[in-house]
């Protein structure tokens, strides 16, 4: 079996979701790469260095300089005539090209798989992680989306992938890149922090957030991350969020602070190696997964811990 794998990267480096995707992509069979850009030479030659890839497709044109996935999914399509699978990370640009690389191929999409069982067979998550479904696609042709957490990372050197040029019909008409705003911040990024500072409603507005969770991930380290309620109380911005609906992440160690629990959140962190939960709600959900529980005051605690580090 012949699998495609889609390199997110942003013109200069391989991004670590990838890397997982490949993994995933080895247990199905031969891994060949697609990278889509404009003057993404050395992003090509980067992923060509990837332990256990085969081939990398390159897709050197303006038309696909900023991933839109109308011009992008066609071109997968046209490659998947030479592929048995398409495998993406879950990714937000991912999600955005998969489901239509599924409907040009007239298939159905596997999202999110945590575990390959066998060349059809996966496991993935449902209702928000509370059970995991096996599933198996009968379809000719397997369009999957993986969740990074799930698998270990390939090696981002040792690998000796040929590099061949591939062309589509490039711009489809149908959108045009405007503009973005990307959030750019000193800490690190939450789905590649190996440790991870979250909090919760329970910090009343988004000055006490900041004068509460930030001194701690700075001494840390750390990611900042926050629950929904938070988010949606305007303490932080939502790409800030992990959960459901937020950010997937397994960090080596992630503390909640004044976070209840609830499962959507839980959905995007209990696969940290690690949890530390500090809450005054001896009852809260989140002790229950958590390997290390401190039932304080968070005003209290949280500023103390940070002065003994």
């Amino acid at each position: 079996m012949k699998t495609l794998v889609w390199v997110e990267h942003d013109n200069s480096a391989v991004k670590d979701a990838t890397l997982a995707a490949v993994t995933a992509a080895s247990q199905l069979g031969e891994v060949h790469l697609l990278v889509v850009g404009s003057g993404c030479s050395a992003v090509a030659q980067a992923a060509a260095q990837i332990a256990g890839v085969g081939k990398v497709h390159v897709a050197d044109d303006a038309a696909y300089a900023n991933a839109l996935a109308e011009n992008v999914a066609p071109l997968v399509a046209e490659l998947m005539g030479h592929h048995d699978a398409f495998v993406a990370a879950a990714t937000t640009t991912a999600k955005n090209i998969a489901p239509r690389v599924a409907a040009l191929l007239d298939v159905m999409q596997v999202s999110e798989i945590l575990s390959v069982e066998g060349p059809k067979t996966f496991t993935r998550p449902i209702y928000a992680g509370n059970a995991i479904a096996t599933v198996e696609s009968s379809d000719a042709k397997l369009v999957i989306t993986v969740r990074g957490t799930a698998f270990a990372k390939a090696a981002s050197t040792g690998g000796s992938g040929a590099v061949e040029a591939v062309s589509g019909a490039g711009a489809s008409g149908l959108s045009t890149f405007v503009g973005s705003e990307i959030a750019k911040s000193e800490r690190p990024e939450l789905t590649s922090a190996k440790i991870i500072v979250s909090g919760g409603r329970a910090l009343k507005d988004a000055e006490t957030f900041q004068q509460v969770i930030f001194p701690l991930a700075d001494k840390l380290n750390a990611g900042v991350g926050a629950s929904r309620a938070a988010v949606d109380a305007g303490y932080v911005p939502n790409d800030y969020q992990v959960g459901q609906t937020g950010k997937i992440v397994a960090p080596e160690v992630y503390v909640a602070i004044g976070i209840s629990g609830a499962i959507q959140h839980l959905a995007g962190m209990k696969d940290s190696k690690t949890i530390i939960a500090i809450n005054k709600d001896e009852d809260a959900p989140i002790f229950q997964v958590a390997d290390i529980g401190l039932v304080a005051d968070l005003f209290t605690a949280v500023p103390e811990l940070t002065g003994k580090l």
